[in-house]
């Protein structure tokens, strides 16, 4: 297994994978020292996230390889057709799922999504609009939905 970190504009992320592919996209909360040292295995990933941050990229073609249940890699299946700067609710999650009443276990699989961004669980707000949880805080969460804007990146008329 390979880490690699970067700075990004809301804190450090931790990049793990190996030659299977990616496994975590994880927000550090710490300001420990981490080395600038980038592994073959994960430049690419590197190169896609900074063009991500600098506003240059809107989609990733990198080979994920999130390890979880069966029904929690169907739910991170989902989100990954949540298409840059649009937003879906964990109801209309759970009804793209076939069941409307898997709710709640949509939600906590979303929860549980171990590659922040790339699998964009960011983009899954309530159902009234509002910025329901998000494992890297609701501060990045706010960041990366108005990085994703449209208003913001001055695409309106």
């Amino acid at each position: 297994m390979k880490k690699a970190y970067i700075n990004s504009p809301i804190g450090i992320v931790e990049i793990i994978g190996d030659k299977d592919g990616l496994l975590a996209v994880i927000f550090m909360d710490s300001s420990e020292s981490f080395s600038s040292e980038i592994p073959s295995e994960l430049k690419e990933t590197v190169k896609q996230l900074t063009e991500y941050f600098e506003g240059n990229r809107s989609e990733f073609q990198l080979k994920l390889s999130p390890k979880g249940t069966e029904f929690q890699k169907r739910v991170w299946n989902e989100l990954q057709q949540i298409p840059f700067g649009k937003t879906s609710s964990y109801q209309q999650m759970a009804n793209r799922l076939g069941d409307p009443k898997v709710i709640r276990a949509a939600a906590s699989a979303n929860g549980k999504n171990p590659i922040s961004i790339i699998i964009p669980c960011h983009r899954v707000i309530g159902s009234d609009g509002s910025l329901t949880g998000y494992a890297g805080g609701l501060h990045r969460k706010k960041w990366l939905l108005a990085h994703e804007s449209p208003v913001t990146q001055g695409e309106l008329f």
